[in-house]
């Protein structure tokens, strides 16, 4: 990192603690809010709630994706009232963004004070165990863009941040990961509707306009993969480059097609009409507005753990 990125994260930090209240100086958790996950900051106490858009903060990236508010929300959690710091909506690499940019705000959360950051995703399942509507907890990841060189730490090392190689290898903390399946198992979510799953997330640059196809989820699958989705993993690294203690999760809103489509010169192909065709084209297909149905689908028993978890952990 170049040191003009501490700076900028600096200024924006400054910038908004001295337009927060007093009580919500030093917020000790961020939430990074996932495609149709925003709602959490709807849980947040009424009494003293400060917003602001992510477009009033200097140098801060700015959100363009359907289900992204792309605004800081800052308030009290449960039952203890933790500060907390939301962010409902991210940024993404393939909104043009530099995978520098997209981890702009984790820095800026650093600075404002936060020491654990609860990261969660909308995702493709990839393990044919998962359903729609199943929560994963990530306990690794595969950063496909960041093997070719797209890495948020590329280039000289800020130390001010962090060390110059971070070891991520228990980048999702361990006693984390323990505490929301206890928080879980408090709320009573298990059901067949609903699992807590763990396992590992593949991170790839998007966009949504293109969606996996059937040949790379096998791939990903192949690869040790259990969701595929496109972002978490670089806010992650940050995190920990940073020094903050890690939980992610994926909400499953879709199942990849894992298995290869008909080919052209089959005797099947061949007997079907082009509405039937279509069908078995489609089938399994996912688009936006599927993540974003699913996700308020099941937003409630989401929130609820991470403001359970939150309660759980809170000193």
């Amino acid at each position: 990192m170049s040191e003009s990125i501490y700076a900028q994260a600096t200024e924006s930090a400054n910038y908004v603690r001295n337009l927060l209240p007093e009580k919500l100086k030093k917020p000790d958790v961020g939430v990074i809010c996932g495609s149709g996950l925003g709602g959490l900051a709807g849980m947040l106490d009424q009494e003293l709630l400060f917003e602001l858009s992510y477009k009033d903060i200097p140098h801060f990236p700015h959100s363009t994706v359907v289900g992204h508010a792309g605004k800081f929300v800052f308030g009290f959690l449960g039952e203890k009232k933790t500060p907390v710091v939301v962010m409902v909506g991210r940024v993404h690499y393939f909104e043009g963004h530099s995978i520098q940019k997209v981890t702009f705000p984790t820095r800026v959360m650093k600075l404002l004070g936060i020491h654990t950051i609860v990261v969660t995703n909308a995702a493709g399942g990839l393990n044919t165990g998962f359903s729609v509507g199943d929560i994963m907890v990530l306990n690794d990841h595969i950063n496909f863009p960041g093997l070719a060189g797209q890495h948020p730490l590329w280039g000289p090392n800020e130390e001010k941040f962090g060390t110059r190689f971070p070891a991520l290898s228990e980048a999702y903390d361990l006693s984390l990961r323990k505490q929301i399946h206890l928080s879980y198992k408090k709320l009573q979510l298990t059901s067949e509707k609903r699992k807590l799953h763990e396992g590992v997330y593949v991170f790839v640059s998007g966009p949504t306009s293109s969606f996996e196809t059937r040949a790379e989820c096998r791939l990903l699958r192949a690869l040790g993969a259990d969701v595929v989705g496109m972002s978490t993993v670089p806010e992650v690294i940050v995190a920990r480059h940073c020094g903050i203690r890690v939980l992610a999760m994926s909400l499953v809103t879709n199942c990849a097609v894992l298995e290869p489509g008909p080919r052209g010169d089959s005797m099947l192909v061949e007997e079907m009409g082009e509405e039937v065709l279509k069908g078995v084209l489609e089938s399994g297909a996912a688009n936006h507005e599927e993540v974003l149905e699913t996700g308020a689908a099941a937003a409630r028993d989401l929130q609820g753990l991470v403001r359970q978890f939150i309660d759980d952990i809170a000193p």
